[in-house]
């Protein structure tokens, strides 16, 4: 993760694994090992800096388990969760869940909101070299999963493409708490963002 861009560096696989393991605190039927190993591994090759590639993830993830002798029923697990974690623009085939991918998503979901997600926004827009808004740029509500990917709208979009979605996609009853709160924080930035934009006291 040396190289990686700021929102998606070792400090974000951290906060993750952290979220996770408050997350799995709640809930006793999951399995731990699993969790952790998901959630450390979650971002170890982002299709979005490989090109698209979604298959790189699962792959190095899986190579590396191998290496360290990890039973093959875990390997499959932990890669099946880096396969479904990411948000893609709300079109993912959500065709395999349980309770550990609920658990290192809605982990990975809390990093995406809230104080460190509205951070991590717009590091990300600049590092893209996008603009912070343009009010003559609508937000686009209904992006396919290519739009979505190779989106450069202007920052403040962002929030309504995603960030305020999360909120009602969140799994499990802690997640749904914990994000609730990050989420009306995001509210009140954005009245606040708009007011001070356009000279309003």
């Amino acid at each position: 993760m040396q190289s990686a861009e700021g929102g998606h560096d070792w400090f974000h696989i951290e906060r993750v694994w952290k979220n996770a393991k408050l997350i799995a605190s709640h809930e006793p039927d999951a399995n731990l090992t699993i969790i952790e190993l998901g959630a450390l591994l979650h971002d170890i090759a982002d299709s979005k800096f490989h090109n698209g590639d979604e298959s790189i993830g699962p792959k190095i993830a899986r190579q590396f388990l191998e290496e360290q002798q990890i039973d093959e029923t875990i390997i499959y697990e932990v890669s099946q969760i880096i396969k479904y974690i990411s948000f893609k623009g709300g079109h993912q085939d959500q065709s395999y869940t349980t309770n550990e991918l609920d658990i290192v998503q809605d982990a990975d979901r809390l990093d995406a909101i809230g104080a460190i997600g509205i951070a991590r926004t717009f590091n990300y827009g600049g590092f893209k070299g996008n603009k912070l808004y343009d009010p003559e740029i609508a937000p686009k509500l209904n992006m396919s999963k290519e739009e979505y990917k190779k989106g450069d709208d202007p920052t403040i979009n962002h929030f309504y493409e995603k960030l305020l979605l999360l909120k009602d996609l969140m799994n499990t009853k802690t997640g749904k708490e914990l994000a609730q709160q990050r989420h009306d924080y995001m509210v009140n930035f954005i009245d606040q963002f708009y007011a001070e934009w356009n000279g309003e006291r």
